[in-house]
């Protein structure tokens, strides 16, 4: 009898815990949206996996000596997952429609707007019971950004308590793109507005695309030295793209290198979406604020591309505003379709790209602004 309550005791069936089975509900539905909704299934699956590992009961996947526990001190805690997906995004990443137009840096911009409405947001939060630390406050507002690394990477620095609830926000924020921003850009403009047609934008000589991140980079090493890891790695694989010299190593970065890393970067963060730590108060204040962060990024760029409009000599289309949140390129995709829709004529993905990929260099200043203020 002794030997069979031994193994019964063994057994997950006499161990799981309500919290337990909650987190692995919440890693299913993580599943759900990205198998059946395709809500950015290459980060959702690894972390929806993820969670279901990490809530096995005796199991010890994240205890000390456990794959996960490795995996995140190993890449997530380091930094090192975060910067290596931008430096695979920076080589995905062409620049072209932001030198065309450089106007459309401040659209990218106003969009962060979100991030430190958000800081404040969060500190507010400490009045109605919820205790968040200006490193917490910092941490949750880059949700703002919805840049999924940059997220992490600040999270992983500023609150590593928080990242599981962060991550899982700014990746669900990021994946509801299109159900979050037509509505809230419908709202701002005007029929007449979502019509405008803008001018075609100008060719971009190579010479210009390799010059413009070394360009960035030196701007953020006179300015903000604390943002250049992350905008370092990603100026790095945009140079290898744009250089011409270097096809396989851009090639790598944008394939088979950046799929390792983000299949390691979800099940990092899936990790730490363990009971404990995501079953709290503390977890839904971070996705209420997320959501506000979010909204606010997106009218603050529509707000601003509508404020363009009305001084440039030539046409914007305030929808291009809203690609501003740094969602690559789904955003951009989003302001077309509503474009398209306003007027079947109306092709704004090309100018929506020039804010969508200055929003990734805007989430990455932001963060570093936030590390050297309070980190």
């Amino acid at each position: 009898m002794e030997s069979l309550k031994i193994l019964w005791m063994s057994t997950g069936l006499a161990n799981f815990e309500l919290g337990q089975v909650i987190m692995m509900l919440v890693g299913c539905g993580l599943l759900y949206l990205a198998i059946a909704r395709n809500f950015e299934p290459l980060l959702l699956v690894p972390m929806g996996f993820g969670a279901i590992l990490t809530n096995i009961p005796v199991a010890g996947f994240s205890e000390v000596g456990g794959l996960l526990h490795y995996i995140y001190y190993a890449g997530i805690d380091t930094g090192i997952f975060p910067l290596l997906i931008f430096m695979g995004v920076g080589a995905m990443t062409d620049f072209g429609a932001l030198i065309a137009n450089p106007k459309t840096l401040l659209l990218g911009a106003a969009a962060q707007f979100g991030i430190f409405a958000t800081l404040f947001g969060a500190i507010a939060l400490n009045f109605v019971g919820l205790d968040f630390s200006m490193k917490d406050a910092s941490a949750i507002a880059i949700i703002g950004g919805a840049d999924g690394p940059t997220a992490i990477f600040l999270a992983s620095k500023l609150a590593p308590e928080l990242l599981g609830a962060i991550a899982v926000a700014a990746y669900s924020y990021m994946a509801l793109v299109p159900i979050i921003q037509p509505p809230i850009m419908r709202a701002l403009t005007t029929e007449d507005e979502r019509k405008i047609e803008m001018a075609q934008l100008r060719h971009v000589t190579k010479v210009e695309k390799i010059i413009f991140p070394l360009g960035v980079l030196l701007m953020t090493i006179f300015f903000l030295p604390a943002a250049t890891p992350l905008v370092g790695m990603f100026c790095l694989g945009n140079l290898m793209r744009e250089c011409g010299v270097v096809d396989r190593l851009s090639s790598t970065a944008q394939n088979e290198l950046i799929n390792i890393v983000t299949i390691f970067l979800g099940l990092g963060v899936g990790s730490k979406l363990s009971a404990e730590h995501f079953l709290n108060t503390k977890t839904l204040g971070i996705l209420a604020l997320g959501a506000v962060a979010f909204s606010i990024g997106t009218a603050a760029g529509v707000l601003m591309a509508k404020l363009m409009n009305k001084l440039s000599k030539e046409k914007v289309n305030p929808l291009i505003g809203a690609a501003g949140v740094s969602a690559v390129p789904m955003a951009a995709r989003v302001a077309n379709k509503v474009g398209l829709e306003a007027n079947p004529h109306n092709f704004l993905l090309m100018h929506a790209m020039g804010p969508n990929v200055a929003g990734v260099l805007g989430s990455a200043v932001a963060a570093g602004i936030l590390l050297a203020l309070v980190g």
